[in-house]
């Protein structure tokens, strides 16, 4: 569970963005694999959710990767399922296999364990798309502890959605 500081914000995120996805008529899908379904949980915490949060994949190994979004075993292999190709893969499948207009994709190393030399704990992948074709990808690199670095991925996911439908 989160924080209570951290799930207030969680909910005033989600609250401004169902707010804005209402405004537009469009729904909502996330990709997730290490925030394990938290932004599709801070996303049915407000009520009303139903109205623009479409579907949720979680896909934490690989093969969930693959079967459920289309991201390709080529890509994987390529550059690991931490990276901003995968992400990209996992944001446009989100979108092909749902019925929204928006996705968002998250994979990341949350630690304690995983870390490469490239690729440390808090290593947090991003990936956001929109059915206009809008694709932005971008990494960031969280401090803390596993829960923290999880936390810190459902704000970013949340507030960059935002920041695609302004």
């Amino acid at each position: 569970m989160m924080t209570e500081n951290r799930l207030e914000k969680c909910y005033g995120l989600a609250t401004e963005l169902g707010n804005r996805l209402k405004a537009k008529g469009w729904m909502m899908t996330s990709a997730e694999s290490c925030t394990g379904g938290g932004v599709a949980y801070c996303a049915t915490e407000i009520a009303g959710s139903s109205q623009w949060l479409e579907r949720s994949f979680v896909t934490y190994s690989n093969q969930s990767k693959q079967e459920m979004l289309g991201v390709q075993t080529s890509t994987l292999e390529k550059y690991g399922a931490v990276s901003e190709a995968v992400v990209s893969e996992m944001a446009t499948g989100a979108l092909k296999h749902s019925g929204a207009q928006v996705s968002v994709a998250i994979s990341g190393i949350a630690g304690p364990g995983g870390a490469t030399e490239t690729k440390p704990v808090g290593t947090v992948c991003f990936g956001w798309a929109d059915i206009d074709g809008q694709l932005l990808v971008e990494t960031h690199y969280f401090i803390g502890d596993r829960k923290q670095v999880r936390e810190q991925a459902i704000e970013t996911a949340l507030q960059g959605l935002t920041q695609l439908l302004e």
